[in-house]
């Protein structure tokens, strides 16, 4: 008894969507573009002082009554005054916050460590002690420095500055490298003391590298803070000698409160490094920031 042969499956074919009714990609697109659209409005905000700072800079011998919204005619007079004035603070202000980060990370990194691996008691309780650090207004901490910093003679030096300014960078860096060196599995330590490495050996040829991310952003902080210090380098110095580019701005603009070009100059090329350093490091800080937050 033969079986009657099958026709072969023909392809197919995709039904036709019924007239009127709108794609379901359609709301996602609106949804999208609407909120690329909110984006770039918060994000022109957000840099339009920037725009205007820079504007300013850009239109030598003008005042701000008549400021006009476009450098039709842009200069760099008013750069070249800022650079012939705040060279020297420029300079201190890069020397204080290089070294500011060098002393936070020596002294934030083995802290964090130890916090993280070595199962102190009460390192929650320390770790809490430290954010509340944060909390204490800039103005009782530089108070209180002076009058020490008097009786080690570190008044109008570098590395009283430096000292201080690690002090702005310290809480938050413990934090941030104990949330990342808790996450680094523990095996990856215990193989290294396996193979016949101590403990401050593990630290530096392991932990240290996988937390290199981490490093950086505290890092940058740390430099951001200490490059935008106003208070410390007001208190804690008494004559021109050490004058960070903050204390020189302000003194700059008090001088020369007419001459807004000249004063918007200074303010674009004091934000310079800054900015620099937020662009290079952009990728290390969003891996360093989240990279604690799962373990």
């Amino acid at each position: 008894m033969t079986t009657p042969a099958t026709a072969p499956p023909g392809p197919r074919r995709t039904p036709r969507p019924v007239p009127g009714t709108p794609r379901p990609s359609a709301p996602r697109t609106r949804r999208s573009l609407g909120s690329t659209l909110v984006a770039l409005l918060v994000l022109a905000v957000l840099l339009f002082p920037l725009y205007w700072m820079l504007n300013i800079a850009l239109q030598p011998g003008e005042s701000l009554a008549v400021t006009r919204w476009l450098p039709t005619s842009p200069g760099w007079d008013n750069f070249r005054r800022a650079l012939s004035t705040q060279t020297d603070s420029l300079v201190t202000s890069l020397v204080v916050s290089l070294g500011a980060v060098v002393v936070c990370l020596a002294l934030a990194a083995p802290a964090a460590y130890g916090l993280a691996r070595l199962g102190l008691r009460g390192s929650r309780a320390i770790v809490f002690g430290t954010l509340i650090t944060q909390m204490v207004p800039g103005i009782v901490i530089a108070n209180a420095l002076y009058s020490a910093y008097v009786d080690l003679h570190l008044v109008n030096s570098p590395i009283g500055l430096i000292l201080a300014d690690a002090s702005l960078g310290l809480p938050f860096s413990i934090v941030l490298l104990r949330a990342f060196m808790v996450a680094i599995p523990k095996e990856t330590v215990e193989a290294a003391l396996v193979d016949g490495a101590n403990r401050f050996t593990a630290f530096v040829r392991v932990v240290l590298p996988m937390s290199r991310n981490a490093l950086i952003t505290a890092g940058l902080f740390t430099f951001l803070f200490a490059w935008s210090d106003f208070m410390f380098a007001l208190t804690l110095n008494t004559t021109d000698d050490v004058q960070p580019i903050t204390l020189s701005m302000y003194e700059f603009m008090g001088a020369h409160v007419s001459d807004w070009g000249a004063v918007m100059a200074t303010a674009v090329i004091s934000a310079v490094p800054a900015a620099v350093l937020l662009v290079i490091a952009q990728k290390y800080v969003a891996a360093g920031v989240t990279g604690g937050s799962v373990k």
